[in-house]
């Protein structure tokens, strides 16, 4: 198969290195403006399979010419090209992959060029990060082994082993991509009801073993279409994972305004974004550097079968790759797009349209790949027997 990885920033990449890993992959082509730098990356992989194209993703013209030499594009793009690239796709007649960002309605809008991409033999499939992506397949998973699903808990979380003050946090992707998922409202299904409630809210301890208890606490984006795939659930939730006291800072600078995108003040006569501002204070605090970061997963699925109750826990605590130096969070993420881009594209996914995660992707060979590329998801099991009355 052909891939075309759009984007070759971090996440671009780490995709790129696991397609070049893979027997069934012929060609890689790795699209980005930057075409220097995009080069400087593949003279370290030590491979003739990939090409670096040269994507200006703001013209359309460029994007579907891009898109046309692959059977299958990856796009690695920052969400807001996400329905462009899905259009372009089905335009094209490839299939499709996006790292989600499920925020403004974006992904709802992929979802409605349904008839179009089946109409044209594509299949795309959105949202395909750790969260929303990684989550959604193991619901899924955990959900098809149920007769019936009452309960869905995720939590996840990029964090620093070693944290340091006053946030004790290093970003590992977009600080606007942050600021989204803590100022806009997050989706849940609460005794049955959809809701929202504000993000940075209902903070509650977790604990994960090597790194004590933490926070967890709603974010928006993280349940992505998982409260359309599974209405009917008593509880939906998703929350964030973070050290104790990050949610109350973050929630300080929210309430101040220094996240909103609507927040402009008049400085030496010129009109400033607050939000500009601080994200790039913030970058110089928040950088990883080579500082190691860990992601943590836990999924939390119950509901019946066979007249007892089974909650199916998964559970995943990854590390920064030092030697290779390949953050947790782009091992997670990458690695999970570019499985599921070679499933479709190796005939596993047939099913054409556009999907949701939780609906197509296989969950059993899911965790096996990601297994193979040192990604360990570990699942629990817990059974209680009901009390059946006559």
């Amino acid at each position: 198969m052909k891939v075309v990885v759009l984007g070759a920033g971090l996440m671009g990449k780490e995709v790129a290195r696991d397609l070049v890993a893979s027997p069934s992959v012929e060609s890689v082509f790795l699209a980005d403006l930057n075409v220097e730098l995009a080069e400087q990356f593949v003279a370290t992989l030590n491979t003739d399979k990939v090409e670096v194209v040269k994507l200006n993703a703001e013209c359309e013209k460029d994007l579907r010419a891009v898109i046309a030499k692959g059977d299958v594009a990856v796009n690695a793009l920052f969400y807001a090209f996400n329905e462009r690239v899905a259009r372009a796709a089905i335009d094209a007649g490839v299939h499709a992959v996006d790292l989600g960002g499920h925020i403004g309605g974006i992904t709802e809008t992929i979802l409605q060029l349904n008839e179009e991409a089946v109409k044209n033999n594509v299949t795309i499939i959105p949202d395909l990060g750790v969260a929303p992506g990684m989550v959604n397949i193991l619901t899924g998973y955990g959900a098809s082994k149920l007769e019936k699903l009452e309960s869905i808990k995720l939590f996840v979380g990029g964090i620093p082993t070693e944290p340091k003050p006053p946030l004790h946090y290093t970003r590992v992707f977009s600080l606007d991509g942050v600021f989204d998922h803590y100022t806009e409202p997050s989706k849940m299904i609460t005794k049955g009801k959809l809701t929202e409630v504000p993000s940075l809210t209902g903070i509650e301890p977790i604990y994960f073993d090597q790194f004590g208890v933490l926070e967890a606490f709603y974010t928006s984006g993280g349940i992505s279409t998982l409260y359309k795939t599974y209405p009917d659930v008593k509880t939906l939730e998703y929350k964030t994972i973070r050290y104790k006291g990050h949610a109350e800072k973050f929630k300080l600078l929210a309430d101040l305004g220094f996240l909103s995108k609507d927040n402009f003040v008049e400085v030496g006569g010129q009109q400033v974004s607050v939000r500009d501002v601080a994200r790039e204070a913030l970058k110089k605090k928040l950088d990883l550097g080579k500082k190691v970061d860990a992601v943590l997963l836990r999924a939390i699925i119950a509901g019946e079968k066979s007249q007892e109750q089974i909650t199916y826990e998964y559970e995943m605590v990854i590390k920064k790759d030092v030697e290779a130096n390949v953050t947790a969070m782009a091992r997670a993420t990458a690695n999970t797009i570019s499985v599921v881009a070679q499933m479709i594209g190796n005939g596993v996914i047939t099913n054409r349209g556009v999907h949701a995660p939780e609906t197509v992707v296989p969950g059993r060979e899911f965790i096996e790949e990601m297994v193979k590329r040192g990604v360990v998801i570990k699942e629990i099991s817990h059974r209680s027997s009901m009390i059946v009355k006559w």
